[in-house]
């Protein structure tokens, strides 16, 4: 046994030395090398990308046993399939039991430095359909991600600090609702990060940012909203050259407040459980990361030619641990006609916007009545944590109605439970709290899973599904 420890030392210790070249070569990548070539040149690269997909990585995964010869073979899959499946869609075999306790551990500790062997991080996202999802990465995974974000995103003053030895590190505050692995693949000398915890009171959030100093700012858009407030009203004292909103749609409105307070249009990054997908550039369009991945439309209306809506099917041939192979999304993406390339020299194409991931943030009282601001992505993970059922909501200042499938005591209890405890952990008192029967969504009304009632003299527009 001691020889079998040393030895798998030894193998991490040559992983991680490794483990910042990969770094480095993908930031070269996604800085400079992607916008060689144009569309020639990212359509050979995705073509060696799917080859290697399904000669090399599908047939390890046990739901894809025997491998396939096209990607059009493969059938299409969503959440509820890989969730049922689970150590199918992984190359390692780890049940989604396994994956599930050691995120769930992590979210009750507030430690997220775990691991499960072989490096593998176990990220827990709620996403927008309220249903938990799961995602591995390995080390290498982790560099590739975070090389690709900072090449993409990062300013030209940015990048000069970064590789001057003389100026102080480049300072970067994640305000999330779950720290990770991930996010702090590429920690150095020159780079620091700091975790800002979203499941806290406000002004904790507030301070913690505030302290951080960052010269770059990364956070969900509704929380970046009440930062920019807090700035313009002089109660934060920072000053980032780059604010990138994550996790929440950012709409034009919240866009521009941003600017207001930091004089700097914030960029976007689409990220979900199912990998990285698409980036604002510096001309602030938003470009899907066809470098790593494949876009099949399913058009709602429109068409490739005249844009439109659809929704996406990705396949993301850069993952090597859980595979990606034409997974539905719940978004709904919106596309402009064909041939509408961006002039800032990356191939992949742009989306005008994506839909449908819009959800409000719940306003409540502080015992001294000031208004406290729960922000969606804690209370999606409250309702994840809560239960497996099928849930809406529907909020007023003083009132909060729940909408579950299976509507039964043991729901109830754990909803009312969560909830709870949000509450008490931002400093908010949970309002009169009614749980209720989901009812059916109407035929052709958008899925919303946090919505504000509407006013009684308002007609009802959507249903929360």
């Amino acid at each position: 046994m001691p020889e079998q420890d040393g030895a798998d030392t030894r193998r991490r210790t040559q992983r991680d030395a490794t483990l910042p070249a990969i770094a480095a070569a993908r930031f070269v990548r996604a800085r400079w090398v992607d916008r060689i070539g144009g569309a020639a040149s990212l359509e050979r690269r995705q073509r060696r990308g799917l080859e290697r997909l399904l000669r090399e990585r599908m047939p390890r995964a046990a739901h894809y046993r025997g491998g396939l010869d096209r990607l059009g073979d493969a059938p299409v899959v969503d959440k509820a399939t890989v969730l049922a499946d689970f150590s199918g869609f992984n190359v390692r075999g780890i049940p989604l039991d396994t994956a599930l306790a050691e995120a769930r551990a992590a979210e009750a500790s507030r430690d997220f430095r775990g691991e499960l062997p072989g490096g593998v991080t176990v990220g827990l996202s709620s996403g927008t359909s309220g249903r938990p999802g799961v995602f591995l990465v390995d080390p290498a995974e982790r560099m590739r991600w975070a090389g690709t974000v900072l090449g993409r995103l990062l300013d030209r003053r940015s990048l000069v600090q970064l590789v001057q030895p003389w100026l102080p590190p480049l300072r970067i505050a994640f305000a999330l609702r779950a720290n990770s692995n991930l996010y702090e693949s590429v920690a150095s000398r020159r780079l620091s990060f700091a975790f800002v915890d979203l499941v806290a009171p406000f002004e904790q959030i507030r301070q913690g940012v505030a302290g951080a100093r960052p010269d770059v700012l990364v956070a969900p858009s509704s929380l970046l909203v009440e930062l920019a407030r807090a700035g313009l009203r002089g109660e934060l004292g920072i000053e980032p050259r780059l604010v990138v909103a994550v996790a929440e749609v950012l709409d034009d409105a919240d866009s521009e407040l941003v600017e207001s307070a930091w004089g700097v249009r914030p960029r976007r990054v689409y990220q979900a459980t199912e990998g990285l997908l698409a980036l604002d550039c510096d001309r602030g369009r938003l470009h899907l990361n066809e470098q790593s991945i494949v876009v099949e439309s399913e058009w709602i209306d429109g068409s490739e030619v005249v844009g439109g809506r659809f929704v996406p099917i990705v396949t993301d041939f850069d993952r090597s641990t859980q595979l990606i192979v034409r997974y539905r999304l719940d978004d709904v993406l919106r596309m402009p006609a064909r041939g509408q390339r961006c002039g800032c020299g990356n191939p992949a194409r742009v989306i005008d916007a994506v839909e449908g991931r819009a959800d409000e943030v719940i306003e409540a009282f502080a015992p001294d009545g000031r208004v406290v601001r729960v922000f969606p992505d804690a209370v999606r993970r409250a309702m994840t944590t809560a239960s497996t059922a099928e849930w809406g909501i529907r909020w007023a200042p003083d009132a909060i109605e729940v909408a579950i499938d299976p509507l039964d005591p043991e729901h109830a209890r754990a909803v009312r439970g969560a909830l709870a405890r949000l509450f008490e952990t931002v400093g908010a008192v949970l309002p009169e709290l009614d749980v209720v029967a989901l009812a059916p969504r109407r035929l052709g009304a958008k899925q919303v899973r946090i919505a504000r009632a509407p006013a009684a003299t308002q007609e009802e527009t959507a249903d929360v599904v």
